[in-house]
């Protein structure tokens, strides 16, 4: 259970729980028409947006739940499940997939050990996902690794790249 799960005891508590969420409702003003750009800047504090903090920021806005679960479901930018830490993203497009998009994501997939029905490590250390299209199509079969853009990638460079990030992290 994330901190973010937890029951609230009391408002101080509650408060202290969402600091990082009050500071960026502070930052917009506490504007319900910036509603998207919080959302934007939750989602990038903690990869998602938790049940939780929705609710929070309905109530702190003044606007109805219902409406800021709406938009955070009604755009593809925003997630309401956890991601990890490395946001691991294939492209599927036409040019990707003919040139073996789809064998990365299997060589991904097994490395991590990621079952058919799984996108995130149990480590919350990689979320892998199929995007429709990169925009990389000269690129082709092309990656994402939260920033970084991989071009021209093979199932065996793809597991160099996760194994390169294991050890990153394995040394930090």
């Amino acid at each position: 259970m994330s901190a973010i799960d937890q029951p609230l005891s009391n408002g101080y508590a509650t408060t202290r729980k969402f600091e990082k969420v009050c500071e960026i409702l502070d930052r917009n003003g506490r504007d319900p028409a910036k509603l998207i750009p919080i959302l934007q800047q939750v989602q990038e504090e903690y990869r998602y947006l938790p049940e939780a903090v929705l609710t929070y920021v309905a109530t702190s806005l003044g606007v109805p739940p219902a409406r800021v679960y709406g938009v955070a479901t009604f755009y593809a930018h925003f997630t309401l499940k956890p991601k990890g830490k490395y946001l691991v993203r294939l492209c599927n497009g036409t040019a990707c997939n003919v040139k073996g998009s789809m064998d990365l994501l299997d060589a991904i997939k097994k490395r991590l050990g990621l079952g058919e029905d799984q996108d995130t490590t149990g480590d919350m250390l990689f979320t892998v996902e199929t995007v429709s299209c990169l925009g990389a199509c000269g690129l082709a079969p092309a990656m994402v690794v939260n920033e970084t853009v991989y071009g021209q990638v093979t199932p065996e460079k793809a597991v160099s790249i996760v194994e390169d990030i294991l050890a990153e992290e394995a040394s930090a």
